[in-house]
């Protein structure tokens, strides 16, 4: 096993973009680990660097290998989320397609996207996989720790590993995340949040739940990460009562819009409907339902106010892993006004007229869950899908 640690902390580098990468035997998987994608969301890593110190200091013994990637380098070192445009919104299709056929405006956000991309590529090119992608980020509320996930059955598994809530449908509020990209090929990849920016705990979380990917993609055993009880002790001790969450609502900024949240709200706080949640240019915004907050804004950068979540019940996940295993979303395509794209088998357009009448719940049933409205019709995007390459 080879373990390198190029970077000293709070010293980022476009030349050291890899923080550090561990190289054990073919027989294994890959892990590979973003953190810092937002420049001030700096426990993921210090995270990395703690789990690399420790790999080196017990000459621990991996199968496969684990590449850590630093994310948003400029914005890294001036302490902010972002200089021009969110690192984490960029990863759109026409983009990509663009950065491929080099007809891009160049900007900050833009150099650090060209050139995790092109490592990404390397990676996946030479190495056999199986490929698992994390991706390390902090709150700007009190929170405890969570995982969010594109809703494929392989992203599900993989975080029922995680005695912490997982939220799905996340993609279908936001555009270009750099894991909806990674998941969009067909790869496990999850989002963990591991509490409020600036609370030491959340790098001993982001760590904790560093180590415990590890050892459940089959990287490392178990028996070789002294203290691997107090990691699985910790993150028990932060389990809530109900693991899965969908996000039902989302409350998006307006350009120029003076949003200010109330303040004291913490991530999966009860709300109840009609509830004063903020202000948007002075003005109540009062919840149109009951449930959970979720992610409210409490910093200067962003682009979502908050979002409001529901309970996933486990008999419609047990429901719609049953339909998704069996093929019945073929069905869909039975109904008048639906067919699949012809150049997609993973995209099923829906004549607007025919999706007033069809409830959402229903192609989220069976893992369509980002709509996009383009070219006259809804594109309803299904999540389960074959590996295919990033380029």
């Amino acid at each position: 096993m080879i373990e390198k640690q190029i970077v000293k902390k709070d010293e980022y580098s476009d030349d050291n973009r890899i923080i550090g990468e561990i190289i054990g035997s073919n027989r294994g998987p890959t892990v590979i680990i973003f953190a810092g994608i937002h420049g001030n969301e700096k426990a993921g890593v210090h995270a990395s660097e703690r789990v690399l110190r420790k790999v080196r200091e017990e000459n621990m013994m991996f199968s496969g290998n684990v590449h850590i990637i630093l994310g948003n380098i400029s914005a890294l070192n001036k302490d902010v989320r972002f200089n021009d445009s969110d690192l984490n919104r960029v990863w759109t299709p026409g983009k990509m397609e663009r950065i491929k056929n080099n007809s891009l405006i160049i900007d900050s956000e833009t150099r650090e996207q060209i050139s995790i991309y092109e490592i990404l590529k390397s990676i996946v090119r030479t190495e056999p996989g199986p490929f698992y992608f994390l991706d390390l980020h902090t709150t700007s509320s009190p929170s405890v720790p969570f995982i969010t996930i594109s809703d494929s059955l392989n992203n599900r598994k993989f975080s029922s590993n995680f005695p912490i809530p997982v939220v799905l449908g996340i993609e279908e509020y936001l555009e270009g995340p750099l894991l909806t990209f990674i998941n969009d090929h067909g790869y496990v990849s999850l989002g963990f949040e591991g509490g409020q920016h600036d609370d030491p705990d959340s790098i001993a979380n982001c760590e904790t739940f560093i180590w415990k990917a590890l050892v459940h993609s089959k990287c490392i055993e178990s028996d070789q990460i002294l203290d691997f009880e107090k990691y699985e002790m910790r993150m028990s001790n932060l389990c809530c009562s109900y693991q899965f969450f969908e996000i039902s609502f989302r409350y998006e900024l307006k350009k120029g819009e003076n949003f200010e949240m109330r303040p004291g709200f913490e991530n999966f706080e009860r709300i109840r409907k009609d509830q004063i949640l903020a202000f948007s240019d002075n003005k109540e915004l009062k919840s149109d339902q009951s449930g959970r907050i979720f992610m409210p804004l409490y910093q200067n950068q962003g682009e979502d106010g908050y979002f409001i979540l529901q309970k996933v019940s486990k008999f419609w996940l047990q429901l719609s892993k049953a339909s998704r295993k069996l093929h019945i979303h073929q069905f869909l395509r039975l109904i008048p006004g639906v067919k699949q794209d012809p150049e997609n088998s993973f995209i099923l357009l829906v004549n607007p007229k025919i999706a007033r009448f069809l409830a959402k719940d229903l192609f989220h049933l069976f893992g369509y869950r980002q709509q996009i409205y383009k070219d006259e019709q809804w594109h309803f995007i299904k999540r389960d899908r074959r590996i295919t390459e990033l380029l």
